[in-house]
């Protein structure tokens, strides 16, 4: 399948990059509607007029790279014009607005895809692995961190960042989102929330850098999130997500393993210890947003693509970004009204 993608900066060459690398697609053609250009040694058409762009035959299947509050117009417009759609994180800042793409992709017959790359980690499937087979037993903890820093030449980057209206919130929307889905994915719906969120340490920025939740689940466990762009650290902490239970206990840091500890051992348990365990001396987090490697968004288009050829809906579907994003509008709420309970 041939792809084209909206936006330009450095999500589009890490679109770019996985495109090249995948299997069962290629790069076609590029829009942005400043006439911004890719890097040379990807031969893709350039194209300034987004009519022209999706006019093209050729093209199958967009990806969108524009800023988090940006997604809706190119999306409905890729939609609208018979094009299948995988779309950045998140979706789209609110879920009315995910919503409305979900019509529109429903009525256009074609797939609307989100990117949760964090979900094709080896470390991840083991995890879901695990909870799929009920290995933690009842559980009783699920919970998330992301430990970042971004100081105030970042958010002075770019009008947008910071922003309510294009970031859609800072450090749980814009950085802790895949964490959030990551947590959703593997412990399941949350039922109530409370809490808190600030802006510590930046100036000229709309949004939150800080911010902590205390969740309940449907299945009755209780877990917290953190999310933080001022926690210093010389190279970023890894994101971690913890799940324990009556039988089992796993904690993933990024794409590897700190603790993998069940009651029973399984076959697979050997090759998450030899294979997926953190090595402390060489984690790195995510202090540097250029730093972002494309071999997960490669797995992530591969399995649209499979799915759009097997007439299925894809794993990152739609439906499954929009968890993410009602959990933290969610939380934005109860932050507003002084850190009340809200349910879902």
């Amino acid at each position: 399948m041939k792809f084209g993608i909206i936006g330009a900066g450095s999500i589009s060459g890490i679109h770019a990059a996985a495109i090249e690398s995948m299997a069962g697609g290629s790069l076609h053609s590029v829009y942005h509607p400043r006439g911004g250009t890719l890097d040379a040694r990807y031969q893709a058409r350039s194209f300034s007029c987004l009519t022209e762009f999706l006019a093209d035959p050729e093209l199958d299947i967009v990806t969108i790279a524009t800023p988090s509050g940006a997604h809706l117009e190119p999306t409905l417009a890729a939609l609208r014009a018979g094009k299948h759609v995988i779309c950045e994180k998140p979706l789209e800042i609110s879920t009315e607005r995910i919503d409305a793409l979900i019509t529109a992709a429903d009525a256009s017959g074609k797939t609307l895809a989100a990117i949760l790359n964090r979900r094709f980690t080896p470390a991840m499937a083991a995890c879901k692995a695990a909870s799929a087979q009920g290995r933690f037993g009842k559980i009783t903890s699920a919970s998330c961190y992301i430990k970042w820093f971004r100081d105030q030449a970042y958010y002075d980057s770019a009008a947008w960042r910071g922003t309510w209206a294009l970031d859609g919130g800072g450090a749980l929307m814009n950085q802790g989102i895949h964490a959030v889905d990551a947590l959703l994915h593997l412990a399941g719906p949350v039922r109530s929330v409370r809490a808190l969120t600030a802006c510590l340490a930046h100036e000229r920025i709309e949004v939150e850098d800080s911010a902590v939740a205390i969740l309940e689940f449907a299945n009755g466990a209780h877990g917290v999130i953190e999310a933080s762009t001022c926690a210093w650290s010389s190279h970023g902490q890894p994101i971690r997500v913890q799940i324990c239970g009556t039988e089992g206990s796993a904690f993933l840091a990024d794409e590897r393993i700190e603790v993998w500890d069940f009651q029973s051992e399984d076959a697979m348990d050997h090759e998450v210890r030899s294979s997926l365990m953190l090595d402390t001396a060489a984690a790195h987090g995510g202090n540097d947003p250029k730093s972002i490697q494309c071999q997960q968004h490669q797995r992530n288009f591969e399995e649209v693509v499979t799915a759009i050829r097997t007439g299925r809906q894809p794993g990152t579907s739609a439906a499954e970004a929009r968890k993410a994003v009602e959990l933290i509008q969610a939380i934005y709420q109860s932050a507003r009204h002084g850190g009340g309970v809200i349910l879902l």
